[in-house]
């Protein structure tokens, strides 16, 4: 009752003129928190989870709504640049949950943890949870070791591409669109239309050379030979055990498994495990993760080409 009183006189106050008012959550700096372990040294723990993607999270505002929901590559970016003006974090555990995502966004993430890697020397753990997936394998590839948890699923590399056909339904209601273009294949890939075999044959031909690209990365990181590889390479999923014999992890375990490989990596006897998180986000053991799923309607709205048309994406999502 108090907030209405106050905006009415605010508007009575204000006669013909617009009021604006900014509900737009303030971003907080991320704080340090320790949430095991004892010592100067420090492991930091990362989160990688949900949909990949450089878009920021979508959904609508609700009362306690946290205020740390910033774009996935923005959050990574933020986490490794603190991390690299730290001289005290000697080790990267990065926690993996993800089947993937669009092509771009985790090539984004392979490139800033390698490159944070790189410039800093601080050795990077992959530990695989649920799922590691596609997209999800893929930024795992940056790490030094890969863990993967006894009951993770991984694998599943290659490329996809979906994108929505609602020609037949347009057509029932009596329907129908008209695109005026400056060259014949300018709409390929129009959710209105079916796709002719040259366009199919166009949009298999892209995702031969990202899909080569992938296997590529997995030569070179793993030291797969590259007809193995292409083996492996073929979309299936792969247990923790499979994975481990096919040489795509180096071994199975849990997250105070990785954590301790990280330990060891960075020739440290004892190591504060240490997250970064934003106030009023709850990271008191290494099980609590960030806030960086995007969420399921998000995945939804990019297999179905909602989202800014069809994508190319490293997605396992059956």
């Amino acid at each position: 009752m108090r907030w209405t009183i106050t905006l009415v006189v605010a508007a009575l106050l204000a006669g013909c003129s617009v009021i604006s008012l900014d509900l737009t959550p303030r971003i907080r700096p991320l704080e340090e928190e320790t949430v095991e372990g004892r010592g100067d040294a420090k492991v930091l723990l990362m989160d990688i989870s949900g949909f990949l993607s450089d878009e920021a999270p979508s959904g609508t505002l609700t009362i306690g709504t946290p205020p740390s929901r910033v774009p996935m590559l923005v959050r990574l970016r933020e986490e490794l640049k603190k991390a690299g003006g730290d001289p005290r974090v000697r080790a990267v555990v990065v926690r993996i949950n993800s089947p993937g995502g669009t092509v771009t966004a985790s090539d984004v993430i392979f490139r800033e943890l390698d490159s944070f890697k790189r410039t800093t020397g601080v050795p990077i753990v992959a530990s695989m949870m649920d799922v590691a997936a596609s997209g999800g394998y893929y930024v795992a590839l940056a790490a030094d070791t890969i863990v993967a948890h006894p009951t993770t699923v991984t694998g599943s590399i290659g490329v996809i591409m979906i994108s929505l056909n609602a020609e037949g339904l347009m057509q029932k209601v009596g329907l129908t669109t008209a695109a005026i273009k400056s060259g014949e294949r300018k709409d390929m890939g129009s959710p209105f239309r079916q796709l002719t075999p040259e366009e199919r044959a166009i949009f298999q031909s892209v995702i031969d050379d990202l899909h080569r690209q992938f296997v590529a990365r997995l030569v070179e990181r793993r030291r797969i030979p590259p007809a193995t590889a292409a083996t492996l390479a073929d979309g299936r999923i792969y247990t923790a055990e499979q994975a481990l014999g096919h040489k795509l992890i180096d071994r199975i375990g849990y997250v105070p498994d990785a954590i301790e490989a990280a330990r060891h990596a960075a020739g440290l006897p004892e190591a504060r495990v240490i997250v970064y998180k934003r106030p009023r986000e709850y990271r008191a053991t290494y099980y609590a993760r960030a806030e960086t799923d995007t969420g399921m309607l998000q995945m939804l709205s990019q297999l179905a080409g909602l989202s800014g048309g069809p994508k190319f994406l490293f997605l396992w999502a059956p």
